[in-house]
């Protein structure tokens, strides 16, 4: 996975529609639970979700009382693709409804060197006709595709997911094997 390749497939994936998930039927907000791929930080939460599966966006573009399922993926082969997703809920909101929320990437190869890096992409920023509680699928997204001649090992990615009007930043990471 070379460096110029990451990037250039983070542009491509951009923008996808703003849509959201409700929260649950009862009304209650779940806030994301804490682990080291999703967290909440003073009420606004972020996760980071890696599949395999080409159809996401599908899964995700369902009727706002219907949860996706996603299948997470821990592993890939040369040939195969990962798609990196990010989620958020509860961003802050300026006077006209507006988000502003940027994202730091790094993908850290097995040998610890960065495969990509790129900070500050403006990965939600729009105006919000409804909730912000609701969960909603961030403007970043990344596929990885495993070439030949990439290290066997465990990539790390990390994404550090700032809401700028709030001042937090809530850093993601997660990783694969690469077989």
């Amino acid at each position: 996975m070379r460096f110029v390749r990451t990037l250039a497939v983070l542009a491509l994936l951009l923008p996808l529609a703003v849509s959201a998930q409700a929260p649950s039927p009862d009304g209650q907000v779940t806030m994301m639970p804490d682990t080291s791929a999703s967290a909440t930080r003073d009420g606004f939460s972020a996760a980071m979700i890696i599949t395999a599966d080409p159809d996401w966006q599908k899964q995700w573009e369902t009727p706002a009382d219907v949860t996706p399922a996603f299948t997470l993926a821990t592993e890939m082969r040369v040939g195969g693709a990962l798609y990196i997703l990010v989620f958020l809920s509860n961003p802050s909101l300026d006077d006209q409804r507006m988000t502003d929320v940027s994202c730091d990437l790094r993908v850290t190869r097995p040998d610890g060197q960065a495969s990509g890096e790129e900070r500050d992409v403006s990965c939600f920023k729009t105006a919000l006709s409804g909730d912000p509680a609701h969960v909603y699928l961030s403007t970043v997204g990344v596929k990885f595709d495993a070439e030949p001649g990439d290290p066997p090992g465990t990539w790390t990615v990390a994404i550090n997911v700032r809401d700028n009007l709030r001042g937090i930043t809530v850093p993601l990471q997660s990783s694969f094997q690469l077989r």
